[in-house]
């Protein structure tokens, strides 16, 4: 049994209200039990909402309260995308899971690559950053192995 971002599995919870399912991961699904999760909704955030990300180092830094997640309003929502990595952790605990399958470059869920924002000529622009989004921090700071789409 493995957690696995929702919208690798075709679940509408994206910040557009879309789904990315991966073929790869749909296959593993026909041979493994795989639990669906959404940090940013289970932080309490709507679908569709606006995009995010991190500003001032990667999901470790959020964490630990030296960077913020910033929606491209300026918005901060932090404490949704905190609390929904550990809304993921309590599942992944009460289920005695230890693997994760997460989209890749996610706020949420980025493995070694995540989702970050910058400032050009007075507009917020997305852009990749290396590092781990926030909930991937916090699982892998915890033990559990974790894997993106792309590593399938």
């Amino acid at each position: 049994m493995k957690l696995v971002s929702a919208c690798l599995i075709g679940i509408s919870c994206r910040y557009d209200g879309q789904s990315k399912p991966d073929d790869r991961v749909m296959r593993l699904l026909k041979r493994e039990v795989l639990i669906p999760v959404c940090p940013e909704q289970l932080g309490g955030l709507p679908t569709p909402r606006e995009p995010s990300g991190i500003v001032g180092g990667e999901g470790k830094s959020v964490l630990s309260g030296r960077a913020r997640v910033l929606n491209i309003r300026g918005e901060d929502v932090t404490q949704n995308f905190v609390q929904g990595a550990h809304q993921v952790l309590r599942i992944a605990k009460l289920l005695g899971i230890n693997t994760a399958i997460l989209k890749q470059r996610s706020p949420s869920c980025g493995c070694g690559q995540t989702q970050g924002l910058r400032h050009e000529g007075g507009r917020r622009l997305s852009c990749t950053i290396e590092g781990d989004g926030v909930t991937a921090a916090l699982l892998r700071s915890e033990g559990l192995h974790l894997l993106s789409e792309e590593d399938l």
